[in-house]
């Protein structure tokens, strides 16, 4: 249930936009709201509980003391006329005057009724009934309710009170009649507390038309004060994701200098007969290498998230792009003897970027190669399917557990983090791969199976 009640704000509150501060602030809005409205029910809750029980433990104690004095009446009525038997006040004149009283019948010892009243004649069995259920039950007091007949009387029009076919609700009580220290009798008085439940329906549909204002009043609430506790963030974000975008950009300049001074000291260097100094060197390149890459994704990221990649949007044939990739790929894919293989129709003509088309399938095959044991296969097929291209790459590698196939998709995530630095790369491939994929209106889909393999299918209409 809590789900489904959560699920109505997120209706008015998420439209469909991804954004993350969006989704952060619709998430403070509901935590927010959901306090305020815990709160509120809370409130509800008890001043409902309080009226209640309140008025009917007062009605309950003028009930008690009501039927209390009238037991005591009729004892000193006794004693004055010096008669041993209750039936003898039959033919005396017992006016009991409590509030809101609907009956009072004074018994016997047999359970004969000797004197009595009610309101309303033509409930006296239905009250008597009710007498004889609470001598059953024994119970101090008893609440019980009687409903009224609705349907119209036969025969000649009446004009009824209006509440006389409304339900009444009765408070019957007890009390032992004694005669010098002996029981000869007992009466029954009862109450109609019907103004009470009356009372709690009103107050109940009031507080909940309240509720219901004050839950519109706390969304609004809640949305402003998220909005304001994101502004904060928002301008953090910003200045971090200016950062890392001029990092990335600044750090692409003494990267580069570094490795062409690489090349040069190892044109300058004989690494045959100074075989430590090549080693040091071809580690310094491997190293500048990967961080350049590094540098080239976080920008390609930070890029992303600014919104300043424009895609260069043409029809272009995707096979020769898959092919290249194949090509160049195929060296680091023999060095761990996998086989490469790609299957494609004659033409996969594909409207987007070729640039970031191609930078995707560089990064799913790179992901396959990695995480594929020697010996393996990584596949690419490409499939045209009515008005979408389908890029499938399929490898025989370790696998991935199904309650990371979202997870792998996050920044700098890695699935087995002991094995990340000997396999390579950083966790950015396939975050800037969803983004490409994104980008160009399609999806991308992960199946696996460990130590199987895993299987990556994405989508792309043939229009951005």
């Amino acid at each position: 249930m809590k789900r489904n009640f959560f699920s109505f704000f997120d209706f008015l509150l998420n439209r469909g936009d991804q954004d993350i501060f969006r989704n952060t602030q619709n998430r403070l809005t509901r935590n927010f709201s959901g306090l305020i409205m815990l709160f509120l029910f809370l409130f509800i809750l008890v001043v409902y509980s309080v009226l209640y029980f309140v008025i009917l433990n007062t009605q309950e104690r003028d009930l008690r003391t009501l039927v209390s004095q009238e037991a005591g009446y009729i004892e000193n009525l006794l004693s004055r006329n010096d008669q041993s038997d209750i039936r003898g006040i039959q033919n005396q004149e017992l006016a009991f005057a409590g509030v809101d009283q609907s009956f009072y019948y004074v018994m016997d010892r047999t359970g004969k009724v000797v004197v009595g009243s009610e309101v309303n004649p033509r409930l006296r069995q239905q009250f008597l009934s009710l007498i004889n259920k609470h001598m059953s039950n024994q119970q101090d007091i008893q609440n019980e309710m009687i409903r009224m007949d609705q349907k119209p009387s036969r025969g000649r029009a009446q004009f009824h009170a209006p509440d006389e076919f409304q339900d009444i609700h009765i408070m019957i009580t007890s009390h032992e009649v004694y005669y010098k220290g002996q029981f000869i009798g007992q009466i029954y008085i009862g109450k109609d507390v019907s103004f009470a439940y009356r009372l709690f329906h009103w107050v109940l549909v009031i507080l909940v038309v309240l509720g219901m204002v004050f839950v519109g009043v706390a969304i609004y609430i809640s949305r402003r004060m998220s909005k304001r506790a994101m502004v904060p963030i928002r301008s953090a974000f910003k200045r971090q994701r200016e950062f890392v975008g001029d990092a990335s950009h600044e750090l692409r300049t003494p990267l580069s200098v570094l490795l062409s001074s690489v090349d040069a000291m190892e044109m300058t260097v004989d690494t045959q007969k100074d075989e430590m100094t090549g080693k040091l060197l071809a580690n310094m390149r491997e190293e500048v290498k990967r961080m350049t890459n590094l540098v080239n994704d976080l920008l390609t990221l930070a890029r992303s998230d600014s919104n300043t990649n424009e895609l260069k949007t043409e029809v272009f044939d995707l096979k020769p792009l898959a092919e290249k990739a194949i090509v160049s790929l195929h060296p680091i894919a023999a060095r761990k003897q996998i086989e490469l293989e790609l299957s494609a129709p004659a033409a996969a003509t594909v409207i987007g970027d070729p640039q970031r088309i191609s930078q995707l399938i560089y990064i799913l095959l790179d992901n396959g190669i990695k995480y594929t044991p020697a010996g393996g296969e990584v596949k690419l097929n490409l499939l045209k399917e009515g008005r979408e291209i389908r890029i499938i790459v399929q490898d025989t590698g370790i696998g991935v557990k199904k309650e990371d196939y979202q997870k792998i998709f996050e920044r700098f995530y890695r699935a087995d983090k002991s094995r990340s630095r000997q396999i390579g790369g950083h966790g950015l491939g396939l975050s800037i791969a969803k983004w490409i994929v994104e980008t160009h209106k399609g999806t991308i889909q992960v199946t696996s199976q460990m130590g199987k393999g895993t299987t990556f299918m994405v989508r792309l209409p043939d229009y951005v």
